[in-house]
């Protein structure tokens, strides 16, 4: 079991390079984006607490998300190939609070990934990305907001991993095959 924190600011790849994670690995993927918007769209409280947040450029509260993410990925069974988290953890306490999780199940995380992506960059594929799809959050102010809140709470998380021996680096800028082909280096390297 592999279980994988792909990490990288919005806009940065992650749930492109997941897709074909799942693809070549067989893993589950929890994208808490996804999660979050299908919440919103039944109109669950969940959802419509999370919408304020949202709006706000906030992010959720940690034990709001930890009980779904454990729910969630409690659904994939005892014996799959590994998780994708995408999108979680976003600061130490969630890093913290997914840790402890999975170790309650006599799991762990095999590697955090993270795509390195230049800020400029950035903002234009999620500009791009919200004119083709309609994602209300894709728009220059809330993407410069969500940016921010990225650079100052989740930064700190890749010293974190760092430290716990399962940080790896991806240059997210170039070809889509090349990244993947990096990715899965540090995939079939894995323990």
């Amino acid at each position: 079991m592999k279980n994988i924190v792909i990490f990288g600011a919005p806009g940065s790849g992650k749930g492109t390079q997941s897709d074909k994670m799942i693809e070549k690995y067989g893993f589950g993927h929890i994208s808490t984006g996804d999660v979050l918007r299908s919440e919103i769209k039944k109109g669950t409280q969940l959802g419509k607490t999370a919408q304020q947040y949202i709006d706000q450029g906030q992010l959720i509260p940690d034990d709001l998300m930890v009980s779904i993410l454990a729910s969630v990925y409690d659904g994939f069974g005892k014996d799959h190939a590994g998780v994708i988290f995408d999108g979680f953890p976003r600061t130490i306490p969630q890093a913290e609070a997914l840790k402890q999780m999975l170790s309650e199940r006599g799991h762990c995380i095999a590697a955090m990934v993270e795509l390195d992506v230049p800020e400029d960059e950035l903002m234009r594929r999620l500009i791009k990305r919200g004119l083709e799809s309609g994602r209300s959050d894709d728009n220059a102010e809330t993407i410069k907001k969500r940016l921010d809140v990225y650079h100052s709470q989740t930064q700190p998380l890749i010293e974190w991993y760092e430290r716990e021996g399962i940080h790896y680096h991806i240059n997210g800028l170039g070809e889509l095959d090349r990244i993947f082909a990096d990715i899965c280096q540090v995939i079939d390297g894995l323990e």
